[in-house]
């Protein structure tokens, strides 16, 4: 019996990580692996040389300011909306999820609970709004361990006292080694 469970679980761990809509396209999901893809070697290229240059404070401002301006680009240059977000937010004005991010966030975290690797999942689907169809895709975020530095459990006082005057309301600490840290999220109307 617990081998067909584990054969459901792998089923449905499979089924999630495929395109939940008949008229999305593999040239949509390879459009969105690419956009996350460059966003994340982005993001990590100015984050490692902020922290060669001044350590983990100094990459917190990178975070705060560049990883937007990396988004925002990225959306203006691609036309999908382009993001990331996070069941434990850092910048809740800027990185709370929708409802639907959240349960797909949750989703990450169970299947990460079950013993799937992190680094690979994500997980597409098209979704009815008020405005259309959209296509959504989420590229989760593994926690690292340069990420430990600023989201992990022990943090430095100087790191501390960095983050509650730029995040007043964070909540992104307490994270180990290969947790869900967040998710890239995209989206374009089709």
């Amino acid at each position: 019996m617990k081998s067909i469970a584990r054969i459901a679980a792998t089923l449905a761990i499979l089924i999630t990580t495929t395109i939940h809509a008949e008229t999305a396209t593999e040239d949509d999901l390879a459009e969105a692996k690419a956009i996350v893809q460059e966003f994340a070697t982005t993001l990590q290229g100015e984050l490692q040389a902020a922290i060669k240059e001044g350590g983990p404070t100094n990459a917190i401002a990178v975070c705060q300011d560049r990883a937007p301006a990396i988004a925002a680009d990225l959306s203006e240059r691609s036309g999908w909306q382009v993001g990331r977000t996070s069941l434990k937010t850092r910048n809740v004005a800027e990185n709370s999820p929708d409802a639907w991010e959240a349960e797909v966030l949750a989703r990450f975290d169970a299947r990460r609970a079950a013993g799937e690797d992190v680094q690979p999942m994500a997980y597409a689907e098209i979704v009815g709004t008020d405005g259309g169809r959209m296509f959504r895709f989420m590229k989760a975020i593994p926690t690292a361990e340069v990420c430990l530095a600023c989201h992990g459990s022990a943090i430095t006082d100087e790191v501390a006292a960095a983050l509650d005057e730029r995040y007043p309301d964070d909540m992104a600490r307490g994270y180990s080694l290969g947790d869900v840290r967040g998710a890239f999220s995209l989206s374009k109307p089709l």
